[in-house]
């Protein structure tokens, strides 16, 4: 059954722009919501409850969930305070069983989500999360979220994202970072000690993948493992810093820093000032010695001009 118009005249928002962003429900019209179950309107705590095959839609954004849940609270008036001039609005959405959030691009699925309206926030929990774009795929096991204005992804737990073209990287936490549509990239930056707080629109191009505890970067050959890690996808070059182990079949070498080339699938161990690289070549690793270029042959002297006699 459709909302009632009472109610639906409750999920009018802020004025916002009718352009769709995916997965942002903060901009756009009224909030239309069905369920097959019906609807609760619990006054005094000031929250509306669809229930059965629940579904609200915004613009090109739709949250389908067994239970919606939606918290409402009188809209500010000019002087920034609470009037009833003003009517009310929806702050806060959650979403409650088999969730599912759309968009004619992207799709994120997990067992329950929250979405701030204010923050222009989603936050989703519970098993097999996971965020598809076209770029990417992203999955968690313990929570994932998506900040609509910085255009950031973040995925926490056992993080993976595998990028269409296949590359794959994974982490304790990932953080994603895309350009908006129509944006060039930015330029790259370094593996930092903290996700950066730069923009990502999950519509736009993938511009960057950053990775906290236990990072992981796998190629055709190699694994490189260590603390840190970003990856800058223009350039198809992930760098992994601290206690970095680079495995190649039986072989490993350690050192404090590794440059993964993810076209070639090409990686180099980078060793500190008047440090070393310590490692464990396996001599009958034929995988190994078929990939490992043989030394270069030392230059030939050039050769001395012919003497004329006299």
């Amino acid at each position: 059954m459709r909302l009632l118009a009472t109610i639906a005249s409750l999920a009018m928002l802020a004025a916002g722009t009718a352009a769709a962003q995916p997965i942002d429900l903060s901009r756009g019209g009224p909030i239309d919501v069905t369920a097959a179950g019906g609807f609760e309107w619990r006054d005094q705590e000031q929250k509306v409850i669809a229930f059965g095959e629940a579904r609200a839609v915004r613009a090109d954004v739709t949250v389908l969930a067994d239970r919606l849940v939606a918290l409402y609270r009188k809209r500010a008036g000019a002087a920034g305070t609470a009037t009833d001039s003003g009517g009310n609005e929806i702050y806060r959405l959650e979403a409650e069983g088999h969730v599912r959030i759309v968009t004619p691009t992207d799709e994120a699925v997990g067992d329950r989500a929250v979405y701030d309206i204010d923050q222009a926030v989603l936050v989703m929990t519970g098993g097999a999360l996971k965020l598809t774009t076209p770029q990417q795929v992203i999955t968690a096991r313990d929570s994932m979220e998506y900040w609509s204005d910085r255009r950031m992804a973040v995925a926490r737990g056992a993080a993976v994202v595998v990028t269409s073209d296949g590359r794959r990287i994974s982490a304790d936490t990932l953080v994603g970072y895309t350009t908006p549509s129509g944006e060039p990239a930015a330029k790259p930056q370094p593996a930092a000690a903290k996700p950066a707080a730069a923009g990502t629109d999950a519509s736009g191009k993938l511009q960057r993948v950053e990775g906290f505890g236990n990072v992981e970067v796998r190629t055709a050959a190699d694994t490189v493992r260590g603390d840190r890690g970003v990856y800058v996808v223009d350039l198809g070059t992930a760098r992994v810093v601290g206690n970095v182990r680079v495995t190649h079949g039986q072989n490993q070498l350690n050192g404090p820093a590794a440059d993964v080339n993810m076209k070639t699938g090409v990686a180099r161990m980078i060793a500190d000032p008047g440090g070393r690289v310590q490692g464990m070549i396996v001599p009958n690793d034929a995988q190994s010695a078929a990939s490992v270029p043989a030394p270069a042959a030392p230059a030939k002297p050039a050769a001395k001009p012919p003497v004329k006699k006299p």
